[in-house]
């Protein structure tokens, strides 16, 4: 590109002028604000690395070796025989379909019975504001607290035992038999989870646009049609949070466990986590027990994200 001189008024030729070069912006890395911002999040920070992070790479660290509290020796490296010795292991296995069993009982109830009472509380009516509240309740009580009044209430002089004792039937020893001891536990924690798994659901459908259904009705849309096609898209990703979190705490068990049954009867009811605790808390095998808490941590983010997709997957068809 070539640059003329213009003609100034008069006749007269003047130079062009000259083009000032760019000025660097000074750049201030570390502000006040910024300074102040650091300062206020380095407590939360000091407390994730030193209680959450750092135990989790130590017990990365003692799953590769073999340690007990009780002698005098240091954690002695093993190598990966502890994950290779968990493939053998007949209480592992059993701990991973018990634990399993566990979720698939408690997870499709939970989800369906919640969206259930999450559209009889969505419509307006005359207090709706209570109903929703008492709901939400069990969910804010302590899941210790809640298994010990369940396991008054299916003892012998329980509440359970006094229905079936006013109907004439026998009493049933709820958390002493191998075929009713898991069931048991959890018909208690659906109880425990549909408050909060509710209140997700509930937001997830007031997200939805009134229009949407409207316009379904316009074209002749009845209730079935309308929860298929406008419903149930609408709360798509509110379920893949609902069941990914779900599965997450399921696959956690540990408080219900050992307050109602303790792992019995002869180990029907012990979950990976109890088995964790009993392997590191009882028989003193850390290394084990670490190993054991990494296998299940995997497990927990494969069938998570398994879930995730499969029922994501849908909106593409």
């Amino acid at each position: 590109m070539t640059l003329t001189k213009q003609p100034a008024p008069g006749g007269i030729l003047r130079p062009p002028a000259p083009v000032a070069p760019p000025q660097k912006r000074r750049s201030r890395r570390w502000t006040r604000p910024a300074l102040f911002g650091l300062l206020f999040a380095a407590p939360a920070a000091l407390y994730l690395i030193i209680f959450q992070l750092v135990p989790v790479i130590y017990g990365l660290v003692l799953s590769f070796t073999s340690y007990s509290p009780l002698s005098r020796n240091l954690p002695k490296f093993v190598g990966p025989s502890n994950y290779l010795d968990l493939f053998t292991s007949a209480d592992f296995g059993k701990a991973l379909l018990v634990t399993g069993q566990y979720v698939l009982e408690v997870l499709p109830a939970t989800v369906v019975i919640a969206l259930v009472l999450a559209l009889l509380v969505n419509r307006p009516f005359r207090g709706v504001g209570f109903f929703r509240s008492a709901f939400f309740i069990p969910n804010i009580v302590s899941l210790t607290a809640v298994s010990f009044v369940w396991l008054w209430m299916y003892s012998q002089n329980g509440l359970f035992n006094d229905i079936l004792t006013n109907l004439g039937l026998p009493n049933q020893s709820w958390l002493l038999h191998q075929d009713t001891a898991l069931t048991a536990a959890a018909v208690m924690r659906i109880w425990k989870a549909l408050g909060s798994n509710m209140v997700l659901l509930l937001a997830g459908l007031q997200t939805i646009p009134r229009e949407l259904y409207e316009a379904g009705r316009v074209d002749g849309a009845g209730r079935w049609t309308l929860f298929r096609y406008i419903t149930l898209p609408g709360l798509r990703p509110m379920l893949v949070y609902v069941v990914a979190m779900d599965i997450i705490y399921l696959a956690q068990s540990f408080a219900e466990i050992y307050v109602l049954t303790q792992g019995g009867p002869l180990g029907s009811t012990t979950t990976v986590n109890y088995l964790i605790y009993t392997q590191a808390f009882q028989y003193n095998q850390l290394g084990t027990a670490s190993a054991m808490a990494f296998v299940l941590f995997a497990l927990i983010i494969g069938f998570s994200v398994l879930s995730m997709r499969g029922i994501a997957g849908g909106r593409n068809r």
